[in-house]
């Protein structure tokens, strides 16, 4: 999913309803790079840590 998400990074508006709205009104395009960058930045971390937990229970569960 992650690989999905970084692969069309470029084509995606990762930008909410809002963020958009206020980007548009007067923004340059530096500011609205940066809140993408953050916005993947926010969204990618819990992932990571999902797949840590996951991997760690998984060894545990089949430790022989």
């Amino acid at each position: 999913m992650a690989s999905f998400l970084i692969f069309f990074y470029g084509l995606l508006g990762m930008q909410c309803a809002m963020c958009r709205a206020v980007l548009e009104t007067g923004a340059n395009a530096e500011t609205a790079k940066s809140l993408n960058d953050g916005i993947v930045y926010l969204m990618v971390i819990p992932y990571i840590l999902v797949a840590v937990v996951g991997y760690v229970a998984y060894k545990q569960f089949y430790k022989k």
